[in-house]
């Protein structure tokens, strides 16, 4: 983490200088880099609060050893009826300009997210300096309160946030979206956009921060939330599961876990008997990663009945996320854009301005198909026979 952050403050402070050969290093010394940036409802309704953290350079430490004693960042805020009034206010708070070129993640309080948060996300999108490459993320609670924990493993919050955002991602139990992303899913006519849930854990002087759920919107506001289980459904649906451990129970007691090491996913959408319907094949491969009980699962049919659980657990994911999603009616998975492709015609006539209707009851069946590949470097467990 330490590396990582040293790292970011040098290429920040080198693109910056080399990005345009007109500038010089005393406009390098007027700019102030944005770390986080959140979005919360102010006090006036008619105005948002933009709360900023930027990056106090002198304060970092260098590889060297250099660097000051004072806090590595610094955090601002403004307020505004629009992003780009509180961004320009801000220079009432700071005596350099803010640069948003470099910022990593952007967060809207779950207020915000459920108001609609369209009004302020243009703001992100149509400015050519904020980066579309930036994670979008919903807070429980407010955004302002999130990037002002100090953290004992960062002290810049938004690079904190970052590294927490690609470390859990190995879990592939929460789907991550960036600016970009969302903002693909937020024109379509029928895909649902989502982003990160993340809060406070903690107390006092020991907080730090978790990926707690998957935010799902209909548009642009949040209608509700997925879980561990229903995250990770998304995302074999998605074909974005990299990597993680599902866990099914041994015949009698004790449980096995099973290492994922790859996995595929393909939505087929079909008209049967005049009734929508999708099909989600998922190809799932994994290797045995530690057993509770006492049992041979080398062997032919232990081993067989150990691919079939694998694959029962994956299908029961993928079915919590599309029970939530029917039930919220917003569709995550893409099921309209797949009709859209393979029925033009009927889309264009029937399921475009009327997918709110189809989507709910619509007919999904999961097939799965997983392999177990390794035992590891023994074939027993540890447990006495």
């Amino acid at each position: 983490m330490e590396h990582r952050r040293k790292l970011f403050i040098t290429l920040v402070l080198a693109i910056t200088l080399l990005g345009s050969s007109c500038w010089d290093r005393r406009e390098l010394d007027d700019l102030a880099i944005a770390t986080a940036v959140g979005i919360d409802q102010a006090e006036d309704p008619n105005k948002l609060l933009m709360t900023v953290e930027i990056i106090l350079p002198q304060n970092v430490s260098t590889p060297g050893g250099g660097g000051g004693q004072g806090p590595a960042s610094l955090n601002i805020q403004s307020q505004g009826t629009t992003p780009f009034e509180a961004a320009k206010r801000l220079t009432f708070e700071s005596d350099k300009r803010i640069y948003f070129a470099h910022n990593p993640v952007l967060i809207f309080s779950e207020e915000m997210a459920k108001k609609g948060i369209l009004p302020a996300f243009d703001f992100f999108i149509r400015d050519p300096e904020p980066r579309r490459t930036a994670w979008m993320l919903v807070a429980e609670g407010k955004a302002q309160d999130l990037i002002n924990v100090q953290t004992i493993l960062d002290p810049i919050t938004g690079l904190y946030i970052e590294q927490l955002i690609e470390s859990t991602g190995a879990a592939s139990q929460i789907a991550t979206l960036m600016v970009q992303g969302f903002l693909e899913r937020l024109m379509s006519p029928t895909t649902a956009p989502y982003c990160s849930i993340i809060r406070i854990k903690g107390k006092e002087n020991n907080k730090s921060m978790e990926l707690s759920g998957t935010a799902i919107f209909k548009k642009d506001k949040m209608v509700g939330k997925f879980d561990y289980k229903e995250g990770r459904g998304l995302l074999w649906v998605l074909g974005e599961v990299e990597s993680g451990i599902i866990t099914v129970p041994c015949e009698k007691e004790g449980n096995i876990g099973l290492e994922i090491i790859r996995a595929d996913a393909k939505i087929t959408p079909a008209i049967i008997d005049n009734t929508l319907k999708v099909i989600i094949n998922i190809t799932e491969e994994g290797n045995l990663g530690e057993q509770e009980c006492p049992i041979d699962l080398t062997a032919p049919e232990a081993w067989q009945s150990l691919e079939r659980k694998q694959a029962e657990a994956i299908r029961q994911e993928v079915l919590a996320a599309v029970k939530k999603a029917q039930e919220l009616n917003a569709d995550v998975f893409g099921f309209g854009e797949a009709f859209h492709r393979k029925y033009k015609a009927l889309w264009k006539e029937q399921l475009k301005n009327n997918w709110d209707e189809f989507f709910p009851d619509l007919e999904v069946e999961v097939l799965v198909e997983a392999k177990l590949r390794r035992t590891g470097t023994t074939t027993k467990p540890a447990v006495p026979e």
